[in-house]
């Protein structure tokens, strides 16, 4: 929206009602206990999928914010699994910073970065704090229907670890996770098996982490300013 135009959502940004909060996949939302009157939209995973549901989510009704949340890959040392990120244009620095939350900067990724030395040549090359799939195309539509929004991240994995697989390899061409593939890498390397468990114990503790400062959201009855 160009300076000067006027905002359709202007008369409703002091309510917090009807926002709409995405995630890429289920395992992000399962601690988060939203007010009655809020949405969750789960887009899947990457930017393709992440533009096509957010307009169609857009085309059915105009939230008043957007929050664009989930799982990141940590690509400043400086940030541990669990800790949750965030970058806004809502007016809700206030209410994210005293729940925990952390002002950083995301890059949003076509793949997923796999190994620390994949994050370390990231972080150098962007100077982002952290890396996700989906944020930056939600984001830009929202800015182009004059929506305020912000990205909430949690890190899931630390930019000095490696992930236990490939995920990349491991998805279909519309970045759906290919089970029978997986199945197959597990069945061929066992050992494999112990390091998923693992990560899969993190990814939960970081969604718990997320989940509760999705949750503090919606105990802040208004957004601040918004910047268009």
């Amino acid at each position: 929206m160009k300076k000067g135009d006027s905002n359709p959502l202007k008369d409703v940004t002091n309510d917090s009602s009807r926002w709409l909060f995405c995630f890429a996949v289920n395992e992000e939302t399962v601690f988060f206990k939203p007010a009655e009157d809020c949405r969750i939209l789960v887009t899947g995973m990457g930017q393709t999928n992440a533009e096509k549901e957010i307009r169609k989510a857009l085309a059915r009704e105009l939230p008043p914010c957007v929050i664009t949340a989930g799982f990141s890959g940590g690509l400043n040392p400086k940030y541990r699994c669990g800790d949750v990120l965030f970058e806004e244009d809502a007016g809700l620095s206030g209410v994210l910073e005293a729940s925990g939350a952390l002002s950083a900067h995301f890059y949003c990724h076509s793949r997923v970065a796999v190994t620390a030395c994949e994050k370390a040549q990231l972080w150098q090359t962007t100077g982002a704090d952290a890396v996700e799939m989906e944020s930056s195309s939600i984001r830009t539509i929202c800015r182009e229907n004059g929506i305020p929004s912000a990205t909430v991240r949690v890190i899931s994995d630390e930019a000095g670890s490696d992930l236990p697989l490939d995920f990349n390899v491991l998805m279909t061409a519309d970045y759906r996770m290919n089970y029978l593939k997986l199945m197959g890498t597990l069945v061929g390397q066992p050992s494999l098996a112990k390091k998923l468990l693992e990560f899969q114990k993190e990814t939960r503790f970081a969604a718990k982490k997320l989940g509760m400062v999705l949750s503090s959201l919606k105990m802040s009855n208004r957004v601040d300013k918004v910047i268009l």
